[in-house]
């Protein structure tokens, strides 16, 4: 397959906000009990937190991560998790049929980000809770004087305010399943009124309204448009929220599926901008893609309901996975004009990209290094790429480019890359890379995962599905010669010399 990829400065999409490589631990399953919080465990820290999956969360360089839910967050009393750990309840969680210790909460929650560098996407409870509760926890977290909930955090021994800047306003409240479910209008008046006296008690902060559950919701664009309606002067962003599945073995299918993606993105844009024209407004709301993930390997396996920290949830990813993952990520770069923030759903064990064993390793799943490497590599501006390739048809989609593809200029640095996904099983790919104005950058490092069959996975005694380094392509006359593998990864990287 012979291909083309025309790059320039001109075809700047936006800078990049670091906050778009951020994830999300809930409490569910092992993501926090067994996950990043083990205190028996032989690498547990003086908190208890697990310091192998630290390491492993500062090589993905997360800058955000979203936290307590998800579903969890409709039921949950944040009051329940702050204080004396001996004196927490512990709860019932209907959210996931499971019971909830409360020995690790929201203090516990805000050391461990910042032993890994991160900052907090806190959520709120819209859902058995209101307005009055989410802006306690404002003044619990972020005040700084003397004030009841302020007063209370310092008596816990944090004398100092955490200063988290982000608020996600509830969870998925269009959803059936969510506790305390609620209309379009009914929410948006709640997350109107409760962002309202969110800001009120700390002005520097930033809300997200909950949009659709997903873009097959039967209430998608109608529940945007109404909320939003009530909202849009107190928020901020929009949340989107998107899983996908391959149940039918349809790799091609599959592999398409950011066709989708971008439709979807797509149409919320066009429902926040209707909005501001209806309203004649000068404000632009932004997007939070605050969930996004391949999730349908683990289908619910059967687990002990009211039991403590129980399996679940826990997917295996194939190397497929890995390259939709890639291509997904390219596609939220793609429109980083708007989409200010996403979450990788979730970060360790349950559908996540590390994995570990209660008292044991872990390891990196398949899907951990196209995340890793646009999050370390993927900086500065998205430069919107010419792809010229051939395209296939399949049983979902037609005319689906064989090609996926975006760049990063970070021109304060001199750093360069440019994120390569071949979709075909079967064809290797010429690509000529030409660099219009890009003067003086030259080839670094060329790395790319390749080889594997599309159902390689890797685990704790054997992990074969991992990135490798290649010969640098030759260059001339501003055109690079990349040759890439069927099936691969690919990621080049440039520097100015």
């Amino acid at each position: 397959m012979k291909a083309k990829i025309t790059l320039a400065k001109e075809f700047k999409i936006a800078d990049i906000d670091r906050r778009i490589y951020g994830s999300f631990i809930e409490h569910l399953g092992r993501a926090v009990y067994g996950g990043i919080y083990e205190p028996n465990h032989p690498t547990a820290d003086e908190n208890g937190f697990r310091t192998d999956v630290i390491e492993l969360v500062k090589e993905l360089n997360v800058p955000v991560v979203r936290y307590p839910g998800g579903n969890f967050v409709s039921g949950y009393n944040w009051e329940d998790g702050v204080g004396p750990v001996e004196k927490r309840p512990k709860r019932l969680d209907l959210a996931w049929g499971t019971t909830e210790p409360n020995t690790f909460g929201t203090n516990e929650f805000m050391k461990w980000c910042k032993k890994v560098n991160a900052e907090c996407m806190m959520a709120v409870n819209l859902g058995t809770r209101g307005a009055d509760e989410a802006r306690n926890l404002v003044e619990y977290m972020n005040h700084k004087g003397n004030s009841a909930w302020a007063d209370l955090r310092k008596s816990h021994g944090y004398s100092e305010p955490w200063g988290v800047k982000l608020w996600c306003l509830g969870n998925e409240m269009d959803g059936a399943w969510q506790m305390c479910a609620k209309t379009a209008v009914d929410y948006g008046r709640l997350a109107n009124e409760a962002s309202k006296m969110m800001k009120w008690t700390d002005g520097s902060i930033e809300t997200v309204l909950c949009g659709s559950s997903s873009r097959n919701s039967p209430t998608f664009g109608e529940w945007e448009a109404q909320s939003l309606e009530i909202a849009y002067d107190s928020i901020d962003y929009v949340s989107l929220h998107q899983y996908y599945e391959n149940r039918a073995g349809d790799t091609p299918s599959f592999l398409a599926k950011t066709l989708e993606l971008e439709e979807f993105i797509y149409s919320v844009i066009c429902v926040c901008d209707y909005i501001k024209a209806k309203k004649r407004s000068k404000k632009t709301v932004n997007l939070s893609f605050d969930e996004w993930n391949v999730w349908y390997h683990s289908d619910n396996a059967p687990y002990e309901r009211w039991s403590y920290s129980p399996p679940r949830l826990e997917d295996i990813y194939n190397f497929e996975d890995a390259l939709l993952t890639g291509s997904m990520l390219i596609t939220l770069l793609r429109h980083c004009d708007r989409i200010k923030i996403a979450c990788l759903a979730q970060l360790v064990n349950v559908i996540a990209p590390i994995f570990t064993k209660n008292g044991g390793g872990v390891f990196k799943q398949t899907i951990f290094y196209p995340f890793e490497h646009l999050s370390n590599y993927g900086r500065g501006a998205a430069l919107n790429p010419i792809i010229n390739c051939p395209k296939y048809d399949c049983k979902q989609f037609c005319d689906v480019p064989y090609l996926e593809s975006i760049a990063t200029l970070d021109e304060e640095n001199g750093e360069m890359a440019v994120f390569i996904v071949n979709k075909s099983q079967d064809d290797f790919a010429d690509i000529e890379i030409k660099l219009l104005d890009l003067k003086g950058y030259e080839r670094d490092e060329f790395i790319s995962m390749d080889g594997f069959s599309k159902d390689e996975v890797n685990g704790f005694e054997l992990s074969p599905v991992a990135p490798h380094k290649n010969v640098l392509p030759p260059k001339e006359d501003g055109k690079i010669s990349l040759h890439v593998k069927p099936f691969s990864w690919n990621v080049l990287r440039l520097k100015k010399k």
